[in-house]
């Protein structure tokens, strides 16, 4: 017996709301999109916090976009290891396949992943180090980052913003260890970007080649 229950009625009503306006509207773009498939230009990796609606944010249609949402916008180092792995199978398809021009990296303030990830290393959450806590095994991705920057900032405010951008570099460097990434990259069909979005405040700010985040 399957364990689904039947979807809450607020979804449906959402459902049959966006395919009354939204839908009927372009039919015919939905027929062309399934009949000649998708053609995005940008991949987006951003976090699943559902407070972070990044696709409304970019003014996106469908077909503009090939999303990946995780718990802080992580992407792991490139590990062939016949292990399961969502977010690097979406890379490889996005790269080889779909050839993406370009791969962004969306991170967000506030973000609980990343706060997660502050408190595990920093000895104030040890159930996140239990071997059985996947939140704790994800975000080892970003155990590097903090290591990095931990002796930076003592206002814990100040900690998780910092720990939050590193989370953006981390992806981006883990990126480039994908050998199809880098052969993208060193011929010249693929670009990678960073930015990090205060939510509260509507601002972006993006990743310079230094390194550093600057308001747009």
């Amino acid at each position: 017996m399957s364990p689904a229950s039947p979807i809450p009625a607020y979804l449906i009503d959402r459902f049959n709301g966006w395919k009354r306006v939204k839908f009927e509207d372009s039919k015919a773009w939905y027929a062309r999109l399934m009949e000649d498939g998708q053609r995005p230009r940008t991949m987006l990796i951003s976090c699943c916090d559902s407070r972070l609606d990044t696709v409304a944010m970019f003014g996106a249609e469908p077909g503009d976009l090939f999303v990946v949402r995780n718990v802080a916008n992580l992407v792991p180092p490139y590990a062939p290891d016949q292990d399961h792995h969502g977010t690097s199978a979406a890379v490889e398809y996005a790269v080889t396949a779909l050839h993406v021009a370009h791969i962004l990296i969306v991170g967000h303030s506030k973000c609980g992943g990343v706060q997660a990830c502050h408190d595990m290393c920093s000895g104030a959450a040890p159930e996140l180090d239990e071997s059985t806590s996947f939140v704790g095994r994800w975000m080892d991705i970003l155990r590097p980052g903090y290591e990095r920057v931990k002796d930076k900032h003592w206002d814990r405010d100040d900690a998780l913003r910092e720990l939050e951008h590193e989370a953006v570099r981390t992806s981006l460097m883990n990126l480039a260890s994908f050998p199809f990434v880098q052969d993208a990259l060193d011929a010249g069909r693929l670009t990678l970007h960073g930015a990090w979005i205060d939510i509260a405040g509507g601002e972006m700010h993006t990743l310079s080649e230094d390194g550093v985040f600057t308001a747009n």
